[in-house]
């Protein structure tokens, strides 16, 4: 498929030439197939090498996406260190996440094998280490209704019987949950969150409902509002080893780096500093103040700004247009499917 392809590219050019362009493309394609690129359409290999802006998600492409629940915060405490024990509303907090998520963690041979999004194998890694094992939740406390998590909503939400009574389960960005939430400490929560965030942890918050009977069409407005705050909880994800060298040879190369993510702002410029996308006169904005800016705002903002987060699909592509249309050469790489429109 490739040498056909090189064919096709090299077939205007004057037969000699043609010879040694032949050559040269196929030593260069083989290479990239060694490092496992699969190269579909060679003229993209050409624009990828005159990129001058790269795009780039945070989760599982800058960072190792092997997340690891750390730190606890209940409504009204103090943050605390996870370390494998939890008692009360710690406990509650850690169980319930697990039976609003649908990450499992299989033991085999003494290993931990990860099934399902990273953010909810470590929530329900942390409930196992506390006492409070997945399999025997599911089982006490069974799923009678649920409404998955999306990229735009930034929730999940899950109903399940806990001693009899639907409770509906919500687990999510603490900034979507806080503006939900009728009981609860929220102005403490958000100096915790704030907290954790700036030391790159990733935040995720829980809360619940009590309900009087079962839904039968669960919608987003009946369970996901008049919430009861439980907590948070605080994962670390590390930055790929490799990234900060990457990024600094795209710095030498003139190749403009900028982070895209769905993540709480203080955590999304927290790693790009480390990585070194951040530096000092950058700005980082949130998705909710990019939707308040005109394509001409935004088009004259675009060169300072490194880092965009809580982003939805749409943003991102909106960002990858105005780079464009500053004649930049745009490159977006993501590991999500939320990634590929832009």
């Amino acid at each position: 498929m490739f040498m056909t392809s090189v064919s096709l590219a090299v077939a205007a050019i004057p037969e000699g030439l043609a010879t040694v362009v032949t050559i040269v493309l196929s030593i260069g394609v083989q290479r990239m197939v060694k490092r496992n690129a699969i190269i579909r359409r060679l003229p993209a290999v050409e624009t990828l090498g005159s990129a001058s802006v790269i795009c780039s998600d945070k989760t599982g492409t800058l960072t190792q996406n092997r997340m690891t629940l750390v730190k606890t915060y209940v409504d009204g405490g103090e943050i605390v260190d996870f370390n494998g024990v939890a008692e009360g509303d710690t406990y509650k907090m850690l169980c319930y996440g697990s039976l609003c998520s649908d990450g499992k963690v299989v033991f085999e041979d003494g290993a931990e094998k990860h099934i399902g999004d990273p953010t909810e194998t470590a929530i329900v890694l942390a409930a196992h280490k506390a006492g409070g094992v997945q399999d025997e939740l599911n089982a006490e406390s069974p799923r009678v209704g649920e409404l998955p998590f999306d990229s735009d909503r930034k929730l999940m939400t899950t109903v399940n019987m806990i001693d009899g009574k639907p409770i509906a389960i919500v687990k999510g960005a603490f900034d979507v949950i806080a503006k939900k939430t009728i009981k609860g400490d929220i102005e403490k929560a958000r100096v915790a969150c704030n907290e954790m965030s700036s030391n790159a942890l990733r935040v995720l918050a829980v809360a619940y409902k009590e309900l009087d009977e079962v839904p039968q069409n669960p919608t987003f407005e009946e369970l996901e509002n008049g919430l009861i705050f439980l907590g948070l909880v605080g994962m670390i994800d590390p930055p790929r080893p490799e990234c900060k060298v990457a990024v600094a040879t795209c710095r030498q190369a003139g190749i403009k780096p900028v982070m895209i993510t769905g993540d709480h702002i203080v955590t999304a410029t927290a790693i790009a500093k480390e990585l070194g996308i951040f530096v000092d006169g950058d700005k980082a904005i949130t998705g909710a103040e990019l939707d308040e800016m005109s394509d001409e705002q935004l088009d004259a903002e675009v060169r300072n700004i490194s880092v965009y987060a809580r982003v939805s699909p749409e943003n991102k592509i909106r960002i990858v247009k105005a780079w464009q249309r500053k004649g930049q050469v745009v490159s977006m790489t993501g590991d999500g499917v939320n990634d590929a429109p832009a």
